[in-house]
């Protein structure tokens, strides 16, 4: 099954979307990589979806990414006597680690560590934003705070500090503990939530010790302050905008998307966009214009992918959402200013033989009308070379590894084949052009450009370009 696009989609399992029948439908309407959010749900469904995926995989013949959503820790308030309270603008407001129902005056935070990274004049968010303290006085049991954008606030509403960096790690007990449960099942992806800065990254690296990719979500403006050296450690990040929206001005986000984007894509490192893409799909079967031109906004800035959450995790339309989203990518990729844009940020190659071959393989290709770039890749770096060119013609990334050929399904352009290894150098030729024509990506009388690592099955060793032919 070939996807007639570049960009990949990913997608949330969850309640409207966790049955063999619908994670199939969901796979055909154009879902290339599958998400598992352990902030919801319990482990049982999950694995069971997982299993699920495992088996469609089997039946189709392509491999299908899944990626485990760790929960990451979860600041909130504690409860309220009533329930909720009304708190207005200007009036003087505490938290503090009592744990006694909060009221008008007063509510409980069971976070030490946030009293301690407070200092005077610190702004505090509750409820994504709906309500804004500002710190007059504090101490490590309490904050005295003033309402500087007061509504109604209920139990358990999240708690955020934009300007702050907590003494905490993005793991969590549980999350450890999920953790190592996606790495059993065989996740290909490990998505790490509450990232402040690389000490966390290289915290889960070490955890995952290579097992998965390890896909950092930029949530927190500490984490974006720090973006070079988060890009360099992760193997792949997504744009959490959802949260960066939250702890930080909405005007904010797009110029940083933009910004993510171009790192991820300097550095050779899949890049996904994510939240409220088609939000309204959650209800209508249809989107809005808006949201439709803010998906079709990611695809002309170049990212991997795109991601849908409560639209297929809960949403009444999880199919509709998917096959939308497609017709969006497409009808992007289909506008000549498309594959402008892309030349007109083409990034210079890095000074390194696997870079060379990958820039030279996209201009041989352009040069001499090549259907496809066939890249023979073991660890998934090579074909990660090849992406990071934006070839105009597809890329067909073959494989001995399976897990390589799941985790690559997230890739922009990549078409991912499990197929045994070659030893020799014809056999590479006659596996190249046989798969390209049997992909649907080459016909006979045309040429291919295939790139290879000699010794074959030497990781990130890319040092073979050659042009074939496509015969019988």
């Amino acid at each position: 099954m070939r996807r007639q696009r570049s960009a990949k989609i990913v997608a949330t399992l969850g309640p409207a979307s966790g049955t063999p029948g619908q994670i199939a439908a969901l796979f055909e309407a154009g879902v290339d990589v599958f998400r598992l959010n352990f902030s919801h749900g319990e482990r049982a469904d999950h694995e069971a979806r997982l299993l699920s995926i495992r088996a469609l995989e089997q039946k189709v013949e392509r491999p299908i990414g899944v990626m485990a959503d760790l929960q990451g820790p979860k600041l909130r308030l504690g409860k309220f006597a009533k329930g909720k309270v009304a708190l207005k603008l200007g009036q003087k407001f505490r938290l503090d680690l009592d744990a006694a129902p909060g009221n008008t005056h007063r509510a409980p935070l069971p976070h030490p560590e946030i009293f301690a990274a407070l200092e005077q004049g610190t702004e505090i968010l509750l409820d994504d934003g709906r309500v804004r303290l500002e710190v007059k006085k504090h101490g490590r049991d309490f904050a005295e705070t003033e309402v500087m954008a007061g509504a109604e606030l209920s139990d358990r509403k999240g708690v955020n500090l934009p300007g702050a960096v907590l003494p905490l790690s993005a793991l969590t007990p549980k999350d450890r503990s999920d953790l190592a449960i996606a790495l059993d099942w065989g996740a290909d992806w490990i998505a790490l939530s509450f990232v402040q800065g690389p000490d966390d990254v290289a915290e889960a690296r070490k955890l995952v010790a290579g097992r998965a990719g390890v896909l950092v979500k930029l949530e927190k403006p500490s984490a974006v302050k720090r973006l070079d050296e988060i890009v360099d450690l992760a193997d792949a990040v997504m744009v959490a905008r959802g949260d960066l929206g939250v702890e930080m001005p909405p005007e904010d986000v797009p110029p940083l998307q933009k910004q993510i984007i171009h790192a991820c894509r300097r550095a050779g490192k899949p890049v996904v966009v994510a939240t409220q893409m088609l939000e309204s799909m959650i209800n209508a079967p249809v989107p809005t214009r808006a949201e439709a031109s803010d998906v079709a906004t990611a695809i002309y800035e170049g990212a991997d992918a795109v991601m849908l959450s409560a639209e297929t995790a809960a949403g009444s339309y999880p199919r509709e959402a998917v096959a939308m989203m497609d017709r969006i990518v497409r009808r992007v990729q289909a506008d000549p200013n498309y594959g402008a844009g892309l030349r007109t940020e083409m990034l210079a190659a890095e000074h390194t033989s696997p870079d060379a071959i990958s820039a030279a393989a996209r201009q041989v290709a352009d040069t001499v009308g090549a259907a496809a770039i066939v890249s023979f890749t073991n660890s998934g770096a090579t074909a990660l070379r090849a992406a990071r060119e934006r070839p105009s013609v597809p890329t067909v990334a073959l494989t001995a590894r399976i897990e390589t050929a799941r985790r690559l399904a997230l890739v922009w352009g990549l078409h991912c084949v499990h197929t045994s290894d070659v030893h020799r150098f014809s056999d590479m030729i006659q596996k190249a052009t046989r798969i390209a024509k049997q992909e649907g990506f080459a016909q006979k009388g045309q040429r291919i450009v295939v790139t290879a690592g000699i010794p074959f099955g030497t990781p990130g060793a890319t040092n073979v370009l050659h042009i074939a032919w496509v015969n019988d």
